[in-house]
């Protein structure tokens, strides 16, 4: 997801900017250095969905959590430092080239020793969360491939705790999701995600306007 999100004109997103986007230092840099080193750096999350994040976590009191897509590590490193000195994130990517940046700056934010990366299908990993009966996450965040964005959500309920929340990103997906003449794989797959998300009976969703659309879900 870019910087600045589709769904709020610019004069409303430079007051947000200047009065509500608190983004650290850190960040800043991660986000600055992989605008300029990764072709797909638009697939790292914005500084104000960023601090929602942080917000939901302290304010759930989280301390274990399950990330699905790291990329360079922006999200998970807004995990790590919103939990306390013993929480957990447990993050799951394909690529070692992208988390190698992510674990740069794990290092550089004190918050390595919190996350576990685990380098393989996220469905494998979350498949093996669940056979060896792990179902006490508080809180988990989707934002990986779209093909898989169903499948993966019906893994995490299984994983988190009733109460805990499940956030996925992009289900805006820049609007194309309301375009009846977009039939693009990743399109179709999130109209389908929405699809079912809202009639789950497992968990109460709603559409949280900020980014590229987010999901927020809680577990019954």
């Amino acid at each position: 997801m870019s910087t600045r999100s589709f769904l709020i004109p610019d004069p409303l997103a430079d007051y947000a900017e200047q009065n509500w986007i608190t983004e650290p230092p850190l960040l800043a840099q991660l986000r600055a250095d992989t605008q300029a080193k990764m072709e797909d750096a638009n697939m790292q999350i914005s500084p104000d969905l960023g601090q929602f994040l942080t917000v939901l976590l302290k304010g759930i009191g989280a301390k274990k959590t399950l990330e699905v897509g790291v990329f360079t590590g922006y999200s998970s490193t807004v995990s790590a430092l919103a939990l306390p000195s013993d929480g957990k994130v447990i993050a799951c990517d394909v690529s070692e080239e992208y988390t190698a940046m992510a674990r740069e700056f794990w290092r550089k934010a004190g918050v390595e020793h919190k996350i576990d990366l685990r380098i393989a299908p996220a469905l494998e990993t979350l498949d093996k969360l669940i056979a060896s009966g792990e179902a006490d996450f508080d809180f988990a965040f989707i934002d990986a491939d779209k093909g898989n964005y169903w499948r993966y959500f019906d893994r995490v309920v299984k994983l988190i705790r009733k109460g805990a929340l499940i956030a996925v990103d992009n289900v805006l997906w820049g609007g194309r999701v309301a375009d009846s003449d977009n039939s693009e794989e990743s399109t179709v797959a999130i109209r389908d995600f929405n699809a079912r998300v809202h009639k789950d009976e497992r968990v109460t969703a709603s559409l949280v306007p900020i980014g590229d659309g987010l999901t927020l879900a809680v577990k019954l």
